[in-house]
Order: structure tokens, then sequence, then C-alpha cells
């Protein structure tokens, strides 16, 4: 049978839940390897879109730089490909509405919801999935040597931390595996990596 040549490309990875039958579930992502940058993208909408070139990154920046004012003013922002609102949490656990202070709260991102036309976009060029060859996620876990050669990179282009989800992305595994290896970096009795909670996610750095 013919291998599907058009689609979009997914990947397969197990899951850290268990089936019935013990072995992991399992969950597809697209293809991480694929990406189209910005330059790319301003040059596509210059050729089809009758922009002129280098306006798509001007509007981008625009944006941006307008958005950032408003977010920081805790304003929700509704625009054409979706709404996006300030994402903010506490920086120590507290029960007591009463201890809550200003320098209580930290700032920890953005919130997007895409809307339904963007996404009717997106299903209008679709043509169905094909599968993509990506690894297979235990014999990665299984050598060592590449997930030191990931490490090292990760501690080189960071500057002596990593994080599961660059970790994951260098090494090419999933976020639970990813941080299900480095969290075994920081046991025993001579620990590789430290582990430190930062806002919600934690960093490990080297030791």
């Amino acid at each position: 049978m013919p291998r599907k040549t058009d689609g979009m490309p997914f990947e397969i990875h197990p899951s850290p839940k268990k089936a019935k039958d013990g072995r992991n579930i399992l969950y597809v992502r697209a293809r991480s390897s694929q990406k189209i940058s910005m330059d790319y993208l301003d040059d596509y909408c210059a050729k089809h879109y009758a922009l002129r070139p280098g306006e798509l990154t001007r509007a981008f920046r625009a944006f941006i730089q307008a958005t950032g004012y408003y977010l920081s003013k805790g304003y929700r922002i509704e625009t054409l490909i979706g709404s996006f609102a300030p994402k903010i949490g506490l920086k120590r656990e507290l029960t007591d509405p009463d201890e809550v202070k200003n320098y209580d709260v930290q700032f920890e991102g953005i919130e997007y919801k895409s809307v339904k036309e963007f996404e009717k976009s997106v299903l209008s060029w679709l043509h169905g999935f094909r599968r993509a060859n990506n690894p297979n996620v235990q014999q990665l876990m299984a050598d060592k040597d590449h997930l030191n050669k990931a490490l090292q990179k990760n501690l080189e282009l960071y500057h002596g931390f990593v994080t599961a989800r660059s970790f994951s992305y260098y090494a090419n595994i999933t976020y639970y595996s990813a941080r299900k290896q480095l969290d075994e970096w920081c046991n025993g009795d001579n620990p590789r990596l430290l582990k430190t909670k930062r806002g919600q996610e934690y960093i490990y750095t080297e030791i």
C-alpha cells in the first residue's frame, strides 16, 4: 500500500497513563521538527496576499507592543485570531485571603484562546493526517550517550540550567520522559543536578 504523502504529519508517543493491558496509552502530536520562521511567513504573505515585504513583521511588532501594554493593565484582548489574557499566580502557598499581599502575586505568562473562525481556516486547508517517522522514546531513554549530549547542549545554551521542556526538545523525547530523566539525575549519593522551583516550573542546575 503506498505511503500517504499529504496531510498533517503526526508523531506517536506513549503517555504516563496505563491501559488495562498494562501498557502505556498512546497520544499523538503534530511533528515537532516542523517550523516556519517569521521571515518565511512574511515573505509568503507578501507574495500571496498583496502585502509589502516586512509589513507583516512590523504589524506583529506593533501588536506585541500594544497588547503588552494592555495585558500589563489586566485587560483581556479580543482579536481576529482569538483572545489573550494575562496569567498570574501566587509566589507562595497561602490559605488565608487576608495574608495575600501585592508582592505575593507574579506574572506567569499569557493565556490564549483561539476563535472558531481561526480553527475553521485550518480545517479548510487540512487534507487529513499522515504518520511521521518519529524515534522510539524507550530506545532514546536507554541511550545514555544521547541523553548526556542533550543535557550538555541545554546547559551550554541556557548558561548552566535546564528545564524539562527544553530538555525534551533537544533529546527528542516527551515532556514526561524528560522530567523523569532529569529527576533521576537529582537522586542518589552523588546527584548530577539540583532541582529548584521557579514560579510554576522547575529548573535543574548542574552541581
